[in-house]
């Protein structure tokens, strides 16, 4: 099955596309990639994007024009990644304007019937709403598929995603090939709060801490970490989903003042260590044994970021996703495909033990294709 996965994270940063073979195998799928790619967000979009999100407020209209707009952003990249390939179906995470885990609300938009009709494929989209109906956060989905795909029955293993929210997914080998053992749940910040950081203090010239550029010339300032450790939502146990609404702009006007008293540098490198710091202090506590660290996303490209984490965790390889051979900046993308097939199967894709749904849900809606065709091509795949 031909299948095109597209996801624009909280970071606003790209649009990561990833076309893959998918086949079923067993309880999972093989996953062969036929290309991948991470297109910059125009920065008009990503302009407007910042307009209506957390904490501004926008119109009903506003967002009735990005929903279209991103549609068309999707579209277009979609069809230069593709050159006219054919492709059996498409599964767009879209974009998510607001996220409230815990009062099960979540909102994504960029119109799926646009991909449709550029593609003239099925389209799986609206992935998290059917979780946040049956009482869930809608977040963290992926740690599904990251039991199907790196689940390994030799050795403990945690996945790490460090796109603008960091999060994880701990595989123990007992859980190997049964998603239902499987916990995961948003850490906190990764690349939002920096990069949030980085734009305001060089006045947009940056958009993020190149290759860790500022973090490596800077010192962390040890009080101002443990204050921002000292924030609720790290103390909090699983379920737990966060986003720009937390760890966004509000949390940077919480810390202000010390913030203000920091250099670029200096700032950079203890935001930097908030993200090791939490994140290492999460895996400590799952209490596996040693296990192997595989991080996805855009974060992976921040070699001062890995650096930290795997100096917090010295007993532990810290890995990109790269040596399971997904690329760390389309895993995301390939995730959501694999959810896309699962939804036309059928088949219950959330985790209540990861999202605190009341019970297990098939995800998606679809903007349909000759679906007839499409639905006997799963049946055919699913039976050999």
């Amino acid at each position: 099955m031909i299948a095109l996965g597209i996801m624009s994270g909280t970071s606003l940063d790209g649009i990561d596309v990833a076309l893959v073979d998918l086949q079923p195998k067993g309880t999972g799928y093989r996953v062969e990639m036929f290309a991948s790619q991470t297109a910059p967000m125009p920065s008009d979009l990503a302009q407007s994007l910042q307009s209506v999100l957390a904490p501004r407020e926008g119109s009903t209209r506003m967002v009735a024009e990005l929903h279209q707009r991103l549609g068309r952003a999707f579209a277009e990249v979609a069809l230069e990644i593709v050159d006219g390939r054919p492709v059996d179906f498409v599964a767009s995470h879209g974009q998510t304007l607001w996220h409230d885990g815990a009062r099960s609300i979540t909102l994504q938009v960029g119109d799926p019937f646009l991909l449709r009709e550029a593609l003239h494929a099925t389209v799986c989209y609206d992935f998290r709403s059917a979780d946040c109906a049956a009482g869930g956060h809608g977040a963290p989905l992926v740690p599904y598929v990251d039991a199907l795909l790196l689940g390994d029955r030799g050795e403990d293993r945690v996945v790490v995603n460090l796109g603008g929210v960091a999060n994880l997914t701990a595989l123990p080998r007992r859980a190997a090939g049964d998603p239902s053992a499987v916990l995961g749940f948003d850490v906190g910040p990764a690349n939002l709060t920096l990069d949030a950081f980085v734009q305001a203090r060089t006045g947009h010239r940056l958009r993020c801490d190149v290759d860790g550029a500022l973090a490596a010339a800077g010192r962390c300032d040890a009080a101002l970490l443990d204050e921002m450790l000292a924030d609720p939502y790290f103390a909090q146990m699983p379920p737990k989903s966060t986003g720009r609404e937390h760890f966004g702009a509000a949390f940077l006007d919480l810390h202000a003042r010390r913030l203000a008293a920091l250099s670029t540098a200096d700032g950079a490198a203890t935001l930097t260590e908030l993200v090791a710091a939490s994140l290492s202090q999460a895996i400590r506590a799952l209490g596996l044994d040693r296990p192997r660290v595989l991080c996805s996303g855009g974060g992976v490209r921040n070699p001062v970021l890995l650096a930290r984490i795997a100096a917090r965790l010295p007993d532990m390889r810290v890995e990109s996703t790269a040596v399971m051979g997904i690329d760390p900046d389309a895993k995301e993308a390939v995730a959501f495909a694999v959810l896309g097939y699962e939804t036309l199967r059928g088949r219950p894709a959330n985790l209540p033990s990861v999202t605190g749904a009341r019970h297990r849900v098939v995800l998606g809606g679809l903007a349909p294709y000759d679906l007839s065709s499409l639905l006997a091509k799963v049946a055919a795949e699913c039976r050999g």
